[in-house]
């Protein structure tokens, strides 16, 4: 075949492998919005020409989650009409609109200068979503039979006819939305709780928020349904710490409300034992950081009588004595918490509260404790 009918374009000049990651650090809220949406789908959002101005993130129902969003290059008060939807439909429109075909055919290029027409010849769409995927645009090839690609595929050389290609990407991104919509229907997936586990010893409270949210809801009505109440211990023990775990996520996030909600659904699967102790603990923790010091107290004892940890449950109701102005019974935790194990430098300041507020009294009986040692 001459070189008339066989034409080589490297594409280099075209290629936008890493941009979206480049394109996140000039976004201060590139992360929390990949979370939230979807890395994926931010993407999306980019490529078509949607830009978020809000979030009204519904953390209970993610799906159900407010999107504000303008389409096109300006700003909303240039003339662009700002549209909502929730997340699920937001999802959907962003595909829709990535899996529309032009119409219009794009004219062969010639030369490799001819960047742009290069660009158009490929579709821009499906050279901003070929890195998503993995791969790397390497070459075009044009001759009488066709186009061709050869790409990289996460480091492997593939070729591809150029519409085999194209209709590859395109069924990746229907995939992609297929997926999320599938993890929605079945929200309650036990294995997100080791996910979500480590996403909250890195404090990452908002992913363990978007792997979680859903449960409440349908939680609150399966436990009163036939198969809930024949669930097996260690279902309602997985079932009680991913609870546990969206709950303190809530309160990290400021919402002490819900996390309340969350962690008394969490202990009517948990019902006894260590899985109820450590979920009696966290609301009683909530409820203190929600200034409710009062309601606090009964959570936390109820924590210890389910044998929850001295050093971890008796600092905060500690706290709790402390706030109510309980002095006596604030100082009979703090020794607790101290013979527990807890540090004197962690209980520092609510033992000087404590030692301030009792004073002298407080003093004879320390030099009587003392004494009566001695004496025996």
């Amino acid at each position: 075949m001459s070189d008339a009918k066989q034409r080589e374009f490297d594409l280099d000049a075209v290629r936008t492998d890493g941009w979206f990651e480049r394109i996140g650090e000039g976004i201060g809220s590139f992360q929390a919005l990949c979370e939230i949406i979807g890395e994926r789908f931010f993407a999306f959002s980019i490529i078509v020409g949607a830009r978020i101005t809000a979030l009204t993130v519904d953390r209970r129902n993610p799906d159900l989650s407010l999107v504000d969003f303008v389409v096109g290059l300006g700003e909303a008060e240039d003339g662009l009409e700002p549209q909502r939807l929730t997340l699920a439909d937001f999802r959907r429109r962003l595909v829709g609109a990535l899996l529309v075909e032009d119409d219009k055919p794009a004219p062969e290029p010639t030369r490799e200068t001819e960047i742009e027409v290069i660009q158009l010849y490929i579709g821009v769409r499906y050279l901003l979503l070929a890195p998503l995927y993995g791969y790397s645009l390497r070459n075009l090839q044009i001759d009488d039979d066709g186009a061709q690609l050869v790409v990289l595929h996460d480091g492997v050389e593939e070729t591809h006819d150029l519409d085999a290609f194209r209709f590859r990407i395109r069924a990746l991104v229907r995939e992609e939305l297929e997926r999320v919509a599938s993890g929605s229907r079945s929200a309650i997936d036990l294995s997100k709780v080791t996910e979500a586990e480590a996403a909250a010893l890195r404090k990452e409270w908002t992913k363990v928020v978007q792997l979680l949210g859903s449960w409440p809801a349908p939680l609150a009505i399966f436990l009163r349904t036939p198969e809930g109440q024949l669930l097996t211990p260690d279902a309602r023990a997985l079932i009680a710490k991913g609870l546990g775990l969206l709950g303190s996520a809530c309160v990290h996030l400021g919402e002490v409300e819900q996390a309340e909600e969350v962690f008394r659904i969490g202990i009517q699967y948990a019902q006894e034992g260590v899985a109820a102790a450590d979920l009696f603990r966290r609301l009683g923790e909530a409820l203190l950081q929600n200034d409710r010091p009062g309601e606090a107290i009964g959570p936390l004892r109820r924590a210890l009588a389910f044998g929850g940890a001295p050093a971890d449950v008796m600092p905060p109701l500690a706290r709790s004595f402390l706030r109510r102005r309980k002095w006596v019974a604030a100082y009979a935790c703090l020794r607790d918490a101290l013979e527990a194990g807890v540090s004197e430098r962690e209980l520092a300041d609510e033992l000087r509260q404590v030692e301030g507020a009792l004073g002298v009294a407080l003093t004879g009986w320390k030099a009587k404790l003392v004494e009566s040692k001695v004496g025996s």
